[in-house]
């Protein structure tokens, strides 16, 4: 294959970033095969065992300079716009390396920390009073089901299982719900909620390249990331106090309401990640009005629901939200609630004011897909769907679900009275009111690298974050004396 390529597209150069090297479609000179790879395709066989003669590949001339055709495959000629390719010049020599994820590289370093006594309250992930992140009964009694009855390794479609979309549905608004009864909305499975995110953002790229994304500030880390991945525009609104414990609500409103009208709003539903602080119902009501006034597109990332106070109680703002607005994007997780981290289970439903609309919607949505990861895994969202739809297992789940977040309301209030015990003087009691995994403690960044290298205490740098489920009986008294002697 030769290096004129046809020319791609504006705005989708395939350069280096950052080198002066340009990428194939603007490469001048042939890219070429060393003489012995051409020796081999010109005697190759053909079908039906004939072979095939083809006439030698002349040299290539460049300028006055005539070079030999042994270029070796692996190494790969690349060229600045405009001018012939220098000789001997690899892809990847001009990469330097990435910054690592600001918290999976935590977590990296937590298990090169030699301490026994290590903590580690960085990752979103649930742990038991043991510290283990456990399976589900429910999910064992679904894949012992699945495994006995699966009679097919086969793809999915590009939309998943159907059965899981409308299951997704029903768990966001309730069965008889409008909104699923209608045809309003429509849902397909993703790949984590993560994968929900970027199939939203690749579809809010294409059909609204105008949009802004705005984000609560602070937000997951990995929020603007996605968006900006997908070449989308990112804003934030404001969203937590001076102090760094409480909602400032009358700030979020008044920066919502200067937020141009189409552009898009990305709201926590429930259990805020990195704060763990939500609306009140009454503020999630104010906070709709302005969604319609201003026709604003809002984008519920709901990746926590009955993390914080229950199935029923958590889907409040969701409601609140899609009861004022006439469309929406929902991204729900299965991640933490059914403990499915690993099988990178999630959803994208999106809600129009017609069927036709949302009909439509998906088709794009779908496109977004396809050219992404294609069609999604079927086992986790298999399992999901088994428990949702079994009435046994359902109740089962919903038990369980319970356990996980009664230990971690449980170890709120408990490092809420260690604290009061360990530092009299600094008061954590916002802690006990905040919901879901996370918390901001209002550790600064000194004394988060001190509780590191001192304590072996691993938390997000960012308003000290730390992981709440992380916390045990068996490190809470170490994790509020390691605090203690870093404020």
């Amino acid at each position: 294959m030769g290096c004129h390529q046809n020319p791609s597209p504006a705005g989708h150069k395939r350069g280096l970033p950052g080198s002066e090297y340009a990428s194939y479609d603007n490469c001048p000179t042939p890219l070429v095969r060393s003489s012995t790879a051409r020796a081999d395709a010109t005697d190759a066989p053909e079908r039906g065992g004939r072979r095939r003669h083809r006439q030698p590949v002349p040299a290539v001339v460049n300028n006055a300079e005539t070079s030999s055709i042994a270029a070796p495959l692996n190494s790969v000629d690349l060229a600045p716009t405009g001018q012939h390719c220098p000789r001997n010049s690899l892809m990847f020599e001009h990469l330097d390396t990435a910054p690592p994820d600001a918290i999976l590289g935590l977590n990296e370093a937590f298990r090169n920390d030699p301490n026994p006594d290590k903590i580690n309250l960085s990752v979103g992930v649930y742990k038991d009073a043991t510290g283990k992140t456990p399976v589900l009964d429910c999910v064992k009694a679904a894949e012992r089901r699945l495994i006995e009855e699966e009679d097919t390794k086969g793809y999915l479609a590009i939309d998943g299982l159907p059965q899981f979309g409308q299951l997704t549905q029903q768990l966001l608004f309730g069965a008889e719900h409008e909104l699923v009864t209608s045809g309003r909305t429509v849902s397909l499975q993703t790949p984590g909620g993560t994968g929900a995110l970027r199939v939203a953002a690749d579809f809010l790229r294409k059909k609204l390249p105008g949009a802004t994304v705005w984000c609560s500030k602070p937000t997951w880390v990995n929020h603007p990331k996605i968006f900006e991945a997908a070449d989308c525009q990112v804003e934030t609104y404001d969203y937590i106090d001076a102090a760094g414990v409480g909602l400032d609500f009358e700030a979020m409103l008044s920066s919502l309401q200067q937020i141009r009208a189409g552009d898009v709003v990305l709201l926590h539903g429930c259990c805020h990640n990195p704060t763990g602080i939500d609306p009140t119902p009454e503020q999630w009501k104010k906070i709709g009005e302005v969604v319609r006034e201003r026709s604003l597109l809002p984008l519920v990332d709901f990746a926590y629901q009955g993390f914080g106070e229950s199935l029923d109680a958590d889907v409040r703002g969701l409601h609140e939200i899609c009861g004022q607005a006439s469309e929406a994007i929902v991204c729900s997780s299965y991640s933490k609630n059914f403990g499915l981290y690993s099988e990178r289970v999630g959803a994208l439903s999106l809600i129009a004011d017609e069927p036709a609309a949302a009909a439509a919607a998906l088709s794009h949505a779908k496109v977004c897909v396809r050219t992404n990861y294609s069609n999604p895994p079927q086992h986790g969202a298999a399992i999901v769907a088994t428990v949702l739809a079994d009435p046994e297992l359902r109740a089962q789940w919903e038990q369980e679900l319970a356990v996980m977040r009664d230990r971690i309301n449980s170890m709120r209030n408990r490092f809420v009275e260690g604290m009061r015990i360990a530092s009299p003087d600094h008061d954590f009691s916002f802690i006990a009111a905040q919901r879901g995994m996370f918390s901001f403690s209002g550790l600064s960044p000194l004394q988060v690298d001190e509780l590191r290298t001192k304590h072996s205490v691993y938390v997000v740098t960012a308003g000290g974050r730390i992981n709440v489920a992380g916390i045990t009986p068996e490190n809470i008294d170490r994790l509020c004396a390691a605090i203690a002697d870093v404020l």
